[in-house]
């Protein structure tokens, strides 16, 4: 017998089990482990204690449960079944709110049905009620229209005796007629009544199922994704989007509300203007761009809603959609700063605007610094004024006057037109040791060119050779005569150093104000002319305005030439901040998103928009003018413009200025030098630092770079000295000028002069081997050079010229024979000589030419 016969033998039978795991190593290696598996422990809790009575009062709920072991799951502790039986409690609660807010939501729909369905029967009773009243008034009128007949065929009908008729037998078909209304009137009536309960019925059925429908249609819009088999089994096909649900929804919504019928379509007047894009067009008609796509295909142009169409095309679109057309132009985005009549009761009174002008070096500034009590002189480069300035003063009197001082310069002839055209009176400075000279005359011209008055104030009168009555004589040669001559025209002996004479010419300039009564009106939108503008480092583009009309203040948005922009910041001529400038006053500007063109106008409008429209329109305006010039020049005339350029040569810079009077009046003074041979080309010009595009542009012509009173910045500076191009910095512009005139000089190819040096007449003409022909001549005036050049003149006419291959005194080869003695001749490459002919010897040089 075995010994575990019958017998269950001893050891760990429930416990561990034992397994074998395989581990895997590298190059193929295996390894079995043995492991052991435990088994899960089951955990079976405890009985639960009995409860007190105490806690049986305070949680009955758990003590039901408690008391019936059978409810409660196993390994649920107490805390855990209160827990969880709170949380059935507080969901029991709100399903009980629910049920309650589903009540009242139900309760206020169904007041809402009924709301809307008294609101379609009273307009259905209004609707039939306006219906009956129209009709009993069409009844009237034909009853009178009637009873107006049967008078007027009574009346012309012969005077007879009639029978009269009877009252029961008066207008039978009336009663028949008034029948027939009121039948219709009741079966309209009843209709209506129907359509009202249709309605309603329809109304109450899409919210009864509206529900129902919505479930069922979102579980099939939202019903995932489309799997294989129900692509391959032809399920789930396309269906409606989420956008044409939603429209349905908000239809269905407007039907319920009675708000079924389409909106009337509205007409508009549309502003047409030259050309215009097909978006555009169909936004100014709020209709689909589709739409007028469409419409214009049908037309025969296969266009797109980017396109632009002509103002021809664009009004038979606009009449076909039934708009009304409204012709406008481009310009007329300007209509809005076009200049306005103020009335009288509006004008207030002005100070006036003075402008100081003259020769240069006559004293100008000079006379407006011992006005002002300041000194401007001493900031000038070189002493002269090179820029437009712009000053108030106020005089011991109070009385305030505007200045402005413009260069003598002969360069700055348009500053000095500007500032004519911008003032009321030119205060004209000639020295007294100096008289009349040619910036005198030209300012002289520009102030009877804009029809300003003139005051003449004779300077420099503490000189010793100061001679003020040689002024008033030489004035008289340009039209000007003044008071001391019998004249009109107002003159003042003053002298800027020492103030003499200096009351005296503020007192005629306030005379003179006051015989013009200047005024203007304040209280409008304000323009103003840009005296001088620039680009300032780290303040942007700043232009100097002077306001002419209504009051600038900070905040104002403003159009000036091509540029526009919001007035950030005011400051006066002492550098001081201001909220507002009025008439007469000059202020600087900033604020602006480029620099403009000096005498440009200034005007404040309404809105950002319509500032930069009209920044656009003019600008492009510029552009095409510079197209339209460009275009109109024919192959031929570029053929013949670049034979004539074959032999002149240019000189090409490129030039940067600190403002943009400067830039302006150099440019135009170097366009006039220069002659048939040679001139000056600026390929660009601007105001601002000198930047590596400048150096760029210099390289690629082969120009120097130009700054006048600018700098390069660093990048500039290092791309100059890489690429080798040449930068030259003024602050005078007689410099600049000079400089550019001798560089231009230099292109010039010398003059060649020829020095007739002596003459000589053959007397012999002899054979000699190896030579050829040999002149015996004699020298009969000057001297004769072997170097020299020689011309055969016969008969007193030229037919050779050349130089000579010997010149012998006797046998001897000489350089030069003196008049008088006889010498050997021979020509080089001709021996065409006979006696009788006559040698002319001369001598060329070359001259160097400058403009």
């Amino acid at each position: 017998m075995s010994d575990k016969d019958g017998k269950t033998p001893l050891g760990l039978g429930g416990g561990n089990r034992p397994g074998a795991v395989k581990q895997s190593f590298s190059h193929g290696r295996t390894k079995s482990v043995v492991v052991e598996t435990k088994r899960k422990r089951v955990v079976v809790p405890k009985a639960a204690a009995p409860m007190t009575d105490a806690q049986k009062e305070k949680n009955p709920l758990t003590a039901r449960v408690a008391g019936d072991s059978s409810k409660r799951p196993a390994g649920i502790s107490d805390a855990e079944m209160e827990r969880r039986l709170k949380a059935l409690a507080a969901a029991k609660a709100r399903e009980a709110d629910d049920a309650a807010k589903r009540l009242a939501d139900e309760k206020a729909r169904e007041e809402e049905r009924e709301r809307r369905r008294a609101e379609i029967e009273a307009k259905a009773r209004e609707e039939r009620e306006r219906e009956e009243a129209l009709k009993a008034k069409a009844l009237a009128e034909a009853q009178a229209a009637q009873d107006a007949a049967d008078e007027a065929r009574r009346k012309a009908e012969p005077r007879q005796e009639r029978p009269k008729p009877s009252a029961g037998a008066t207008k039978p078909a009336a009663p028949d007629q008034a029948a027939i209304e009121a039948a219709a009137s009741r079966a309209e009536t009843k209709g209506v009544t129907t359509g009202v309960a249709r309605k309603t019925d329809r109304v109450e059925r899409t919210d009864r199922d509206k529900t129902a429908k919505a479930k069922t249609t979102d579980d099939n819009r939202r019903g995932g994704k489309l799997s294989l088999n129900q692509a391959l089994n032809g399920e789930g096909g396309r269906q409606r989007s989420m956008a044409a649900m939603k429209r349905k929804q908000e239809r269905t919504r407007q039907k319920a509300m009675g708000q079924s019928a389409r909106p009337e379509k509205q007409f508009r007047e549309v502003r047409l203007p030259e050309t215009i894009v097909v978006q555009e067009l169909a936004n100014r008609m709020t209709e689909r761009a589709a739409d007028v796509v469409k419409a214009l295909m049908k037309m025969g142009m296969m266009v797109t809603a980017n396109q632009p169409i002509d103002a021809d095309t664009a009004e038979l679109v606009i009449e076909e959609f039934g708009h009304k057309v409204l012709r406008v132009s481009d310009s007329d985005v300007e209509q809005v700063i076009a200049p306005t009549v103020d009335r009288d009761e509006d004008m207030q009174p002005r100070p006036p605007i003075i402008t100081i002008m003259g020769h240069v070096d006559h004293g100008k500034t000079s006379l407006l610094d011992a006005i002002r009590k300041a000194s401007v002189v001493s900031g000038e480069a070189g002493g002269i004024t090179q820029h437009i300035g712009a000053y108030q003063v106020t005089t011991d009197s109070g009385a305030v006057l505007s200045f402005l001082d413009t260069p003598g310069h002969a360069a700055f002839t348009s500053m000095r037109a500007r500032g004519a055209n911008v003032t009321d009176i030119v205060v004209l400075v000639v020295a007294a040791d100096d008289a009349v000279m040619p910036q005198t005359v030209e300012a002289i011209n520009h102030a009877k060119a804009a029809n300003v008055p003139m005051i003449v104030a004779i300077n420099k009168i503490d000189k010793h050779e100061a001679d003020p009555q040689k002024v008033r004589t030489d004035l008289l040669q340009h039209e000007v005569v003044v008071e001391a001559m019998s004249g009109d025209v107002q003159d003042v002996e003053v002298s800027a150093k020492t103030g003499l004479g200096l009351d005296n010419l503020l007192e005629a300039i306030a005379l003179q104000a006051e015989l013009l009564e200047l005024r203007a009106n304040p209280n409008r939108a304000a323009q103003g002319a840009v005296i001088e503008a620039q680009l300032d480092v780290g303040r942007g583009p700043v232009a100097t305005v002077l306001v002419q009309h209504g009051t600038l203040r900070r905040g104002d948005i403003f159009v000036v030439g091509e540029q526009w922009g919001k007035v950030r910041a005011l400051i006066n001529d002492k550098g001081d901040r201001v909220e507002e400038a009025g008439p007469s006053v000059p202020v600087e500007v900033l604020g602006l998103n480029g620099t403009p063109e000096a005498g440009d106008v200034l005007n404040v409008v309404e809105t950002e928009a319509q500032a930069r429209e009209i920044a656009e329109f003019r600008a492009q305006q510029t552009k095409d003018k510079r197209a339209a010039a460009g275009a109109a020049t024919t192959l031929e005339q570029m053929m013949a413009k670049a034979k004539a350029d074959v032999n002149v040569s240019e000189l090409a810079v490129v030039l940067k200025a600190d403002v943009q009077g400067s830039a302006e009046a150099i440019v135009q003074a170097l366009e006039k030098v220069g002659n048939d041979e040679v001139r000056v080309r600026v390929l660009h010009y601007g105001v601002g630092a000198i930047t590596e595009s400048d150096i760029g542009l210099a390289e690629a012509s082969g120009a120097p770079v130009i700054g006048f009173n600018v700098r390069a910045n660093a990048p500039a500076r290092n791309a100059a000295n890489q690429k080798g191009v040449e930068i030259r910095y003024y602050s005078i512009i007689y410099n600049l000028l000079d400089d550019i005139k001798a560089a231009a000089s230099g292109m010039l190819s010398n003059e060649i002069r020829e020095n007739f040096i002596g003459y000589a007449t053959i007397k012999e003409v002899f054979r000699v081997t190896g030579v050829g022909n040999v002149a015996g001549c004699l020298v009969t005036e000057g001297i004769a050079r072997r170097s020299a050049g020689v011309r055969l003149l016969r008969d007193n006419v030229v037919i050779h010229e050349g130089t000579l291959k010997t010149l012998k005194r006797f046998k001897d080869e000489v350089k030069e024979v003196q008049s008088g003695q006889e010498c050997g001749m021979a020509f080089e490459n001709y021996d065409d000589i006979r006696p009788g002919d006559v040698i002319e010897i001369f001598e060329r040089e070359e001259v160097e030419r400058s403009l």
